[in-house]
């Protein structure tokens, strides 16, 4: 394992990594790519502190002809080399459109740091719930027989839906 001179001994660095997946990413690929990003961490003496799926969102800007994007978030303990290893393989990932890492702190005992990640999260993270425009428009097989029920949290939905299709109210 390589460790930096600036490393004190066995401490690790803690790291975020957002990436953004295709919005069309079906949720068995997004367990495959968290499952591919947890080997590299434990096969690398890594820790994974916690995982999070962001969802679904509207991206600033264009990115690969993408207007959408699948957010992950994974906060861990590690190397650089457990970093670039990371990289590179979101680098050559089909449905990773960008990604970035940033440093949080260094000198960071392991056993100092909790885990909130379990078996559990990591299948929560595989799945992610339709966007609002999905949910509007009925796109989202999940939402379509469960209309009723969003029209009690959101009254303005109904109306949305309306001027979406041209029609009106009486």
């Amino acid at each position: 394992m390589f460790v930096s001179i600036k490393d004190e001994p066995g401490t690790q660095r803690e790291y975020e990594t957002v990436f953004i997946l295709r919005p069309e990413t079906n949720h068995d690929m997004v367990g495959v790519l968290n499952s591919r990003v947890r080997a590299i961490v434990d096969q690398m003496g890594g820790k994974v502190l916690r995982l999070e799926n962001w969802g679904k969102r509207k991206l600033a800007y264009e990115v690969k002809k993408q207007l959408k994007g699948i957010y992950m978030y994974w906060r861990f303990l590690g190397t650089t080399v457990m970093v670039a290893e990371i990289e590179r393989n979101l680098r050559m990932m089909e449905p990773v459109i960008r990604y970035l890492t940033v440093k949080i702190d260094e000198n960071v005992i392991p056993d100092n740091r909790q885990s909130v990640v379990t078996d559990e999260t990591y299948v929560k993270a595989a799945s992610t719930i339709p966007d609002e425009e999905e949910i509007v428009l009925g796109s989202s097989a999940k939402f379509k027989n469960e209309d009723d029920d969003m029209d009690e949290f959101h009254p303005d939905l109904e109306e949305m839906k309306l001027s979406k299709s041209g029609g009106s109210e009486s």
